[in-house]
């Protein structure tokens, strides 16, 4: 995947390491399960597939950069996870930092970027348009459920 090629890692255990007591560890790294969140996000899968695609997908295997053994983890981890984003109030953090990243690399114009920022800060959700496109007119939105997966995945280096 071109984001692993290009960064490596996109999310650091250390930018979530606020969300976890300091007297433990987390069973898994929770920059691996934002990244994991993302592609479930991009994939539209449920808990379950996205910890199924996990241990049996070598893409995310790549892309997480496990070893191709890895037996990944239990599926009620990514709902304990968003709940600890939402808790946290980090999950805007999530999202700065991965288009941040992107854009740095190169995997995101900068605009782009910024209209997907504008969009989920106001609300909206990530759309087709950039905020305000249109006048007047909502901004339309794929495959009707206000997220524009495409375009994520295209972020993603899944196209």
């Amino acid at each position: 995947m071109l984001v692993r090629d290009r960064l490596d890692v996109l999310f650091e255990d250390e930018e979530f390491a606020d969300l976890y007591p300091a007297d433990g560890r987390p069973g898994f790294s929770p920059g691996q399960l934002a990244l994991v969140s993302v592609l479930q996000f991009a994939e539209d899968l449920s808990d379950r597939a996205a910890a199924q695609a996990v241990r049996t997908r070598i893409d995310w295997k790549y892309a997480l950069g496990l070893e191709l053994e890895d037996t990944g983890f239990d599926y009620s981890l990514l709902c304990d996870f968003r709940a600890r984003l939402v808790e946290g109030n980090a999950a805007d953090r999530m999202l700065r930092v991965m288009l941040t990243r992107l854009a740095e690399a190169g995997l995101l114009k900068s605009g782009r970027a910024a209209a997907y920022r504008r969009d989920v800060c106001a609300g909206r959700g990530a759309t087709s348009q950039p905020a305000g496109a249109g006048r007047g007119e909502p901004a339309r939105r794929s495959g009707g459920t206000g997220r524009d997966r495409a375009g994520v995945a295209a972020a993603a280096g899944r196209t």
